[in-house]
């Protein structure tokens, strides 16, 4: 039985000069070797993504070994902190809520869900949640509507139960592509889906990676919105590729806007387009490339994977342009059928997904690849808690306590150079507590002044 190691960084067959991005290069390698990593079939036993028992108990407990120590930055401001924050998983993702609780030194909070033989769902919180900040992670992948009803049961027991913050945590929306109305007497179901939440009793919503920004609008209550482009970056810099080799390709028109944010954290690579048409119903596709992709390394971006008909298609087309090898890269892997058939027939060198999804054991083929997010959605979690900034999460998801395994596994040159970095950082910090403690002092010298001042002011003479 094979296992995947999440956030691995396998080697590639291709040899090629390293990407000259800005900041990403240089924190590649060292994120990519120290994030969290799991055995995947080691952590849930699911099949097609689904408990297999009728009645399924997610306990904090016992961490599982598949979870590597957390970041201790953030378990060490958890335990100062409070004890007011709470995160409850769903049936959809245990594995990713399970990490994501890791990341944050916590445990996952004890929580019952069980359906009935009729396929109702039945929800017991079974620890307090009073007063806290209670964050639900489940993302409403297939089967859309029983993980989207089990969200709201939860969102409803977490509100009966007096928590005094509940946020919604789902790095897969659903219903997503149901933003708008292309033909007449239409539903738009991203909008009531977002109606339902809120009714529910939701505080706040959490989401990776919306198919749309619009979708953001249809909520009246607070959406934090992540991407999940950081971590697919951050692993591509780590496969050294030329920048003068790639070009960034998106597979629809819908998708240039995304694909040119992605081209440009590559070193700003060259853009291309896939334009199909259909000219009529029941009539072939006309495949059109706009770009140059001959000898090239084609980057191909999307924000999800349902049947691969698009980025299939897209692929062959590259093939036939001359392009020397595909990658496909995306956050959500929806996976219908026949999508594993279509992605593993050989047109693309790597397939490149995230963990807001759970993969099913057998629809795991060699050119896959699975990045976890958990360490994004963790330090946003945090962040939102701690009411802070989430604007650079996704630059500070990393771990901070990753110095002492780089010493491990590098070299001495480049422990040297670390050493060194380390005595630039240190200087740097104390030349700026030297310039703030001068500044305090002054300020309580130009204070002190001016209390002198006034006090001779309102000083009246005794006698003249």
């Amino acid at each position: 039985m094979s296992t995947l190691q999440l956030h691995s960084a396998p080697t590639s067959s291709s040899s090629f000069a390293p990407i000259t991005t800005s900041r990403l290069l240089q924190t590649s390698r060292v994120s990519l070797r120290n994030a969290v990593r799991c055995k995947a079939i080691e952590a849930v036993q699911l099949e097609n993504g689904r408990p297999s028992a009728s009645e399924f108990v997610v306990s904090g407990n016992a961490i599982p070994s598949y979870v590597v120590a957390p970041n201790a930055r953030i378990r060490d401001l958890v335990h100062r902190s409070d004890t007011r924050l709470r995160i409850f998983s769903g049936t959809a993702n245990p594995a990713l809520s399970q990490e994501i609780a890791c990341y944050l030194g916590l445990e996952l909070g004890k929580i019952k869900i069980k359906r009935f033989a009729d396929g109702e769902i039945y929800v017991q919180l079974q620890e307090s949640v009073r007063g806290c900040d209670v964050f639900l992670v489940q993302p409403t992948c297939p089967p859309a509507n029983e993980n989207l009803m089990e969200l709201l049961i939860m969102i409803d027991a977490c509100r009966r139960a007096s928590a005094k913050n509940i946020t919604a945590v789902i790095p897969y929306f659903g219903y997503a592509r149901a933003d708008r109305k292309t033909q007449g007497r239409e539903s738009i179901a991203a909008k009531l889906v977002a109606n339902l939440i809120t009714e529910a009793g939701a505080n706040r919503v959490l989401a990776c990676d919306l198919h749309s920004g619009q979708s953001m609008g249809y909520f009246d209550i607070p959406v934090d919105h992540v991407y999940g482009q950081p971590v697919i970056l951050d692993y591509l810099a780590s496969k050294t590729i030329c920048s003068d080799d790639l070009v960034v390709v998106s597979p629809d028109v819908g998708g240039v806007a995304r694909a040119r944010a992605f081209a440009k954290k590559l070193s700003d690579a060259p853009l291309a387009i896939v334009d199909k048409r259909r000219h009529g119903h029941n009539v072939a596709e006309v495949m059109n490339l706009i770009g140059d992709v001959r000898g090239k390394v084609a980057v191909m971006v999307d924000d999800m994977i349902d049947t691969a008909g698009t980025i299939a298609k897209g692929a062959a087309l590259l093939h036939q342009e001359g392009a020397r090898e595909v990658y496909a890269c995306t956050t959500h892997a929806v996976f219908s059928p026949p999508a594993i058939e279509r992605l593993s027939s050989g047109l693309f060198q790597e397939v490149i997904i995230t963990n807001t999804i759970p993969v099913a054991e057998q629809n795991y083929f060699p050119q896959l690849t699975v990045l976890s997010v958990a360490n994004l959605l963790g330090e946003t979690v945090w962040r939102v808690h701690d009411d802070c900034s989430k604007s650079k999460s996704c630059t500070i998801f990393k771990r901070v306590d990753v110095e002492e395994d780089v010493e491990e596994e590098c070299g001495d040159e480049t422990k040297q150079q670390l050493e060194v970095a380390k005595k630039e950082v240190f200087h740097v910090r104390k030349k700026l507590f030297a310039e703030r403690r001068k500044g305090l002092i002054l300020l309580c010298v130009v204070v002190l002044c001016w209390a002198i001042i006034i006090w001779l002011c309102n000083v009246q003479p005794k006698s003249l």
